[in-house]
């Protein structure tokens, strides 16, 4: 596992909120990735974010068997067979 996808725990401050959002803009920009959960909250006059990033290694693959999950035309299928 590449070290990129071990760390998706990210920390970002600003004194305005507007500047946190510019320094998080440019962090995906950057990075290429999107922030899954953002939690915002002010800290010594300033505004703090911790954020949960998108580990690049997310794959949706093809199983076999019963349950199965395949990606058709850009769309996710989800075929399962219960014995109720």
């Amino acid at each position: 596992m590449s070290d990129a996808n071990r760390r998706n725990l990210h920390y970002f401050q600003s004194r305005s909120m507007k500047g946190l959002y510019k320094v998080m803009q440019e962090w995906q920009r950057m990075n290429g990735k999107r922030l899954l959960s953002t939690s915002i909250q002010q800290d010594g006059g300033k505004f703090c974010c911790i954020a949960l990033s998108n580990p690049s290694e997310e794959i949706v693959c093809h199983g076999k068997g019963v349950d199965q999950a395949s990606v058709t035309g850009g769309e996710l299928w989800v075929t399962t067979t219960r014995g109720d």
